[in-house]
């Protein structure tokens, strides 16, 4: 039987100490930080780095799934049926590799899978992250080649920041990505729209809930934020290489499995 069919059970040690902790954080100030380390500013960053490995090879594996078009939807998707507990958690794929495994297993762990919008050049420096994240069972798609502002680009440049990006991930997976995101704000404008279209991309995957995770809040502040606007079909923003990300995310799927909702792919949500 596939997992997505199947109920999600979280492991009762998680329940009972994340239970805990999250009535502990939804109760606390604004002002909570963790001391791990962020990939913004105000907190120490982690400095560990995985060694590197070489470039999974596209050859080796079956080809990654390929975007598809949901009848019905709009070009730009901000939110999935709100008629079913679902939810789908997406995170910006970008910064320190290490923060980034431990937020994929923590999530497997959970039997939640997400959905990871990986920057070109960090798939450059880290090629090894996407069939890590495919292999998880999570849906891989693009978020642009240099992550700069899109909105303020001409054609030419916005089209080869899509691309770029797709190009990276066809030659590492076989595929150009199930989803586009664009990179540094919320909405793709109309132009933005049009050349994902074009890319072969036939939605542009936008979020209703932003977890703010970037600005470093602490761990607690992103727990509140989340579970404070989530609700059946949200498409949650966070972000790879935040430590209040890894520390706020047992509490979230906590949460989450309080709610009956669970925290599927982009892809699954919509389907």
């Amino acid at each position: 039987m596939n997992v997505s069919d199947t109920p999600v059970h979280r492991r009762g040690a998680l329940r009972a100490g994340a239970g805990a902790a999250l009535a502990a954080a939804l109760a606390a100030g604004c002002g909570d930080r963790e001391t791990v380390g962020t990939g913004g500013t105000g907190a120490e960053t982690l400095t560990h780095q995985a060694p590197s490995r070489p470039a999974a090879s596209a050859a080796a594996h079956a080809p990654a799934p390929a975007p598809r078009r949901f009848p019905g939807q709009p070009v730009q998707i901000g939110h999935g049926p709100r008629d079913r507990a679902r939810v789908a958690l997406t995170f910006h794929g970008q910064g320190d590799p290490a923060i980034a495994r431990t937020v994929l297993a923590e999530a497997e762990r959970a039997g939640a899978r997400v959905t990871v919008l990986a920057v070109g050049g960090w798939l450059d420096a880290h090629p090894e992250m996407a069939r890590r994240i495919l292999d998880g069972g999570h849906d891989l798609g693009n978020h642009t080649q240099r992550h700069i502002d899109i909105s303020s680009m001409d054609e030419a440049q916005a089209y080869a920041e899509i691309t770029g990006c797709a190009q990276r991930l066809r030659r590492l997976t076989g595929s150009i990505g199930t989803w586009f995101r664009p990179s540094r704000t919320q909405y793709a404008t109309p132009l933005v729209q049009r050349l994902a279209v074009r890319a072969g991309y036939p939605h542009v995957l936008s979020y209703d809930v932003d977890s703010l995770d970037f600005t470093s809040p602490g761990a607690a502040a992103v727990t509140r934020k989340v579970a404070g606007e989530i609700r059946n079909g949200s498409v949650v923003s966070m972000h790879f290489g935040y430590a209040d990300t890894v520390a706020a995310l047992p509490l979230l799927l906590t949460e989450l499995d309080r709610r009956q909702l669970r925290a599927v792919t982009t892809t699954e949500l919509l389907t």
